[in-house]
């Protein structure tokens, strides 16, 4: 008859022929030698023999062979039944199967116990609506003082905090229009892009200081650039960029910047700079990077749709560091790229990445709706 019984190092069922002769059989999950449950065995009739000096012979019922066998017999199945125990405690205890040397023809030993890692925990901020909290932040800027300007892509609002991340203040542009665009140049000015115009104010207060670049061009993202200037993109007449002086004049005009590339529209470009003054514009639509020379040139582009690495799903803004290297964020994180548009790494983000910005010490500052993250890159 088959039965069942459950392997004391694995737990694995392991099935056998009660009437069989075996003592012993091999677990095929753990490999371990399982001492069978003891069960009836045909009585072997014993021979006549004769008795000369009162002693039974050796290999009779009763001698002192069968004595020895029988505590063996004992001895191995009360072994076999206290290393079960040991192993089933051993399960309770640690949750992992874990053999006994001596119980097994191979000795296993349990990895080391490994807890998880503690959640990475943002740089600051939270979801909500008070004070260094956010609902749906997605642009972020940085002035030369360290200042950390936040803005809300509904209702304007601004949040202003020191370089350690502490809330210092907050102001409100225009609450009625989304909120496109946000950078700030060294000397704290903040610049904000709503309704197709720049409006500059003051980032410690939030007074207005007037708007500026061409009326009527369009504008939907700016960058300032460290003489002072800004570098806009404007979607009328065409996806043009513009670079214009401290004064907010424009001086310089790419025209069809990504469509003159591609011969396809685009209405969603993200731009950013590098420390010599050459351009580069996220393409949304195109999903890809465009670089431009200072004079203006087009040099190369990089990216494209697509889930391998160097590739985008949506991607939502840019940066460059201090080396030159090129920051995209989009679903996977945070792209990494040299200045050739070549593929380094990506960094992982919680949450969506919405804004980036690097501040004087090449930090990254990363902000993803409701919660700003700070990752040190050269690391």
């Amino acid at each position: 008859m088959i039965k069942t019984l459950q392997c004391p190092s694995c737990g694995a069922p392991l099935e056998y022929d009660e009437a069989g002769e075996r003592e012993t059989m091999r677990c095929h999950f753990c490999n371990s030698t399982v001492l069978l449950p003891a069960r009836p065995r045909p009585q072997v009739q014993q021979q006549n023999i004769r008795v000369s000096s009162g002693r039974p012979r050796l290999g009779t019922a009763g001698s002192p062979k069968t004595v020895i066998i029988v505590l063996a017999v004992v001895l191995f199945i009360g072994g076999g039944v206290l290393i079960g125990v040991i192993n089933a405690i051993s399960r309770a205890v640690n949750g992992v199967p874990r053999t006994v040397a001596g119980a097994n023809t191979r000795t296993t030993l349990n990895p080391p116990g490994t807890s998880r890692p503690p959640e990475p925990k943002p740089f600051f901020g939270g979801e909500g609506v008070g004070a260094g909290r956010f609902k749906d932040a997605r642009s972020i800027a940085v002035d030369a003082q360290g200042h950390i300007y936040v803005g809300e892509y509904s209702g304007a609002r601004i949040q202003v905090f020191d370089q350690d991340g502490k809330f210092v203040t907050q102001w409100t542009a225009d609450p009625k229009m989304p909120l496109r665009g946000l950078t700030a140049d060294r000397r704290g000015n903040v610049y904000v892009v709503q309704k197709g115009e720049i409006n500059k104010y003051e980032g410690a207060t939030g007074r207005p200081l007037g708007k500026v670049g061409a009326d009527g061009g369009g504008y939907d993202d700016v960058f300032a650039l460290p003489d002072g200037g800004l570098v806009a993109f404007a979607r009328r007449p065409y996806d043009n960029l513009l670079r214009l002086d401290a004064s907010g004049q424009v001086r310089q005009v790419i025209e069809k910047a990504v469509s003159g590339q591609t011969d396809r529209s685009e209405l969603e470009i993200r731009v950013a700079a590098d420390g010599t003054g050459n351009i580069y514009a996220l393409g949304g639509f195109n999903d890809a990077v465009f670089k431009f020379s200072p004079d203006g040139r087009f040099q190369t582009r990089f990216g494209g749709d697509g889930d391998e690495p160097g590739l985008f799903r949506a991607p939502g803004a840019i940066a460059v560091d201090n080396q030159g290297r090129v920051y995209v964020a989009d679903f996977k994180g945070v792209q990494v790229f040299d200045p050739n548009g070549r593929y380094l790494k990506v960094i992982g983000v919680k949450g969506a990445a919405s804004g980036l910005v690097f501040n004087d010490k090449n930090e990254l500052l990363v902000v993803a709706r409701t919660a700003v993250w700070k990752f040190n890159v050269d690391d």
